[in-house]
């Protein structure tokens, strides 16, 4: 069976196509900017890249051209839309009513409606490419992979905020998590690796967007994002936790209004808003490489708050066995690794400096006698939402 994976984003969307029983990634695409003049896509089919300039004004059009590209003779990647056998949709929120990946039917759909005031920014757009799906591929089954899924395992003590009880009663706010399916993968991973089900991971995933995951026996027991991505660890633009009287207090000296705070929180903080250089991470190495001292705070304040986390964790799971780096700057960016685990040294955490030089492979970097390994493994959530879209419908 071919499975067709879908991320949709704000005006982005991300998309693959997995064989699998042959195990192989067959297409990889990424649309940018749809909704404006200057839409575009990367195509990658088999390793072979191609970039088109074509005008998607909104998800209905952008997954209309992926499909006649695929059906194209010029690329031959399947005779017809008959060949893709379910698709498979990264949802961001699935509140506390979806705690494993389902089929869509009515029910659901609404459901996903019912969790778009925990969800604004993100919820519409994964409705967008289902309602997009469902006229585009009418017969074919399609399955919704919740970001927040992975998180419903956490006790009402790591989820529930030292607020009014019927704030949680009433309008089910509480801590959520996502990044669900990248941890998952992660723990699954690991697993794998070690021929162990019972161990004790800290998954680090580190990108624009970040979140740490306490797993125990591969379920999460606490993660650092919250009701929404907005809290935890700093981010690429994210300012992550602060203190929640900053917030009134910064409206009122600068006369801001609740969606302007809300912007300047999710777009204009974080790394990005310390260092003053870019929402880039490369940049902001870059910078501090030649001794911006600027950038050289954002990521080393950034380090620092990252280990605290990763130390808050060690006392959720009673101990760690691995501490594992996963997402763009996880994976890639070995700086920022280092930084972080020079932190954990006081625990007998240590990686292997010269181990540590690599980007984007999957490796234990920890020494012989570091007290938990430290691993990088690439995420792949697009595999997780292709095998559990596979399975529910094969």
């Amino acid at each position: 069976m071919k499975v067709l994976v879908l991320n949709c984003g704000s005006s982005s969307l991300k998309c693959q196509l997995l064989d699998m029983e042959k195990n192989e990634r067959i297409m990889k695409g990424h649309y940018d900017r749809i909704g404006g003049s200057r839409s575009s896509l990367r195509f990658n089919v088999r390793g072979n890249k191609t970039e088109f300039e074509h005008p998607a004004r909104n998800f209905e059009e952008a997954i209309s051209y992926i499909l006649r590209l695929l059906t194209s003779p010029e690329y031959n990647v399947i005779g017809s839309l008959d060949e893709i056998g379910a698709v498979g949709h990264r949802i961001v929120h699935g509140g506390e009513k979806f705690k494993n990946s389902v089929i869509i039917n009515d029910e659901v759909i609404e459901a996903i409606k019912d969790s778009i005031k925990l969800a604004p920014l993100h919820n519409p757009a994964g409705l967008a490419g289902i309602t997009a799906c469902r006229k585009l591929l009418p017969t074919t089954p399609m399955v919704a992979v919740f970001d927040t899924a992975f998180h419903q395992t956490m006790d009402e003590k790591a989820f529930i905020y030292q607020l009014p009880y019927k704030y949680y009663e009433e309008h089910r706010i509480r801590k959520y998590g996502f990044h669900g399916i990248s941890h998952r993968y992660v723990a699954g991973r690991m697993a794998e690796i070690t021929g162990r089900s019972d161990l004790k991971i800290i998954n680090c995933h580190l990108g624009q967007g970040a979140s740490l995951c306490a797993i125990k026996e591969g379920k999460s027991m606490d993660t650092t994002m919250g009701l929404t991505p907005l809290a935890g660890i700093p981010m690429g633009t994210r300012c992550g936790d602060v203190d929640p009287s900053i917030i009134p207090t910064v409206m009122k000296l600068y006369d801001i209004k609740p969606d302007e705070m809300l912007k300047i929180l999710n777009k204009e903080s974080g790394a990005w808003g310390v260092s003053g250089v870019s929402t880039d991470f490369r940049d902001i190495e870059r910078e501090a490489a030649r001794g911006d001292e600027r950038s050289i705070l954002a990521l080393e304040s950034r380090a620092y708050i990252i280990a605290q986390y990763i130390a808050k964790f060690v006392v959720t799971l009673g101990g760690v066995d691995a501490i594992t780096f996963a997402g763009g700057i996880g994976e890639n960016g070995m700086e920022e690794r280092e930084r972080i685990c020079n932190y954990l040294e006081c625990f007998g955490i240590k990686i292997d400096k010269q181990k540590n030089l690599v980007r984007g492979e999957e490796k234990l970097i920890s020494t012989e006698d570091s007290r938990a390994m430290v691993y990088i493994i690439p995420t792949n959530e697009e595999l997780i939402i292709a095998r559990d879209a596979y399975n529910l419908t094969k």
